[in-house]
């Protein structure tokens, strides 16, 4: 009769392992078909709006944390001298243009000369 408990209890932890490992692998599974099933949407929805598709990639800058060291210290980026803008001092629009009809008004026309 002890053998008979042994090799049933034997066969329980096995067929519990067993189906516990199905449903990990099946959870797996439909969180990773969920997951291509987005992406794929979201990259129907911008084909057919004409914007490009951007891939999903982790916000991590390398760069950022020591910018905000330089920036905290008061410093420049080495090559950029004393004279660099701080960020909160830089143009609002692309590139510093001027928009539309704005005029620049600290220019003093002078004579074109000739040689």
């Amino acid at each position: 009769m002890n053998d008979f408990v042994t090799l049933v209890v034997r066969w329980s932890v096995r067929i519990f392992l067993l189906v516990a490992a199905t449903v990990f692998f099946l959870s797996l599974l439909a969180a990773a078909s969920l997951l291509a099933l987005v992406w794929g949407a979201r990259a129907l929805w911008a084909k057919l709006t004409g914007r490009p598709i951007t891939p999903w990639v982790m916000g991590v800058n390398p760069g950022a944390a020591w910018s905000s060291v330089y920036r905290a210290r008061g410093a420049a980026w080495p090559g950029q001298g004393a004279a660099a803008k701080p960020a909160d001092e830089a143009p609002r629009h692309r590139g510093g243009i001027l928009r539309g009809n704005e005029e620049v008004v600290d220019v003093q026309p002078r004579e074109i000369r000739e040689h």
